[in-house]
């Protein structure tokens, strides 16, 4: 059974910077693209960031292009997101997870909270 266990979250201004960690055990991390999601209060988790099983290419949102970072060290099961430049509507619960359905079983997730 696959776990994912996210970290890093915390409060910070706006402008700030964050460094997201997920950790997977149980399962071979490096055979699998993964990518960082979030879910804000009252909407969907959508996706923001995408890295293939490499760590070659990565593929961001709109929303957070230029300003996140995702990366993966896979001799330590871990994939990171580097935010930077935060803004308040990056407030959300940040969770990591393959990048496309069937979803491994969801982490309990970081909070991002970005004051004004």
């Amino acid at each position: 059974q696959v776990q994912l266990v996210e970290s890093g979250g915390g409060l910070v201004q706006a402008g700030g910077s964050l460094r997201l960690s997920c950790a997977a055990s149980g399962r071979t991390f490096s055979s699998w693209d993964m990518a960082w999601f979030r879910q804000a209060p009252g909407k969907e988790r959508e996706s923001v960031a995408a890295i293939n099983w490499s760590g070659g290419s990565a593929d961001y949102a709109d929303s957070v292009k230029g300003r996140f970072t995702i990366s993966r060290d896979n001799g330590k099961n871990t994939v990171y997101l580097q935010m930077n430049s935060l803004k308040p509507e990056d407030t959300a619960v940040y969770y990591c997870n393959v990048r496309t359905r069937p979803y491994w079983a969801w982490g309990q997730g970081t909070q991002v909270t970005v004051s004004s």
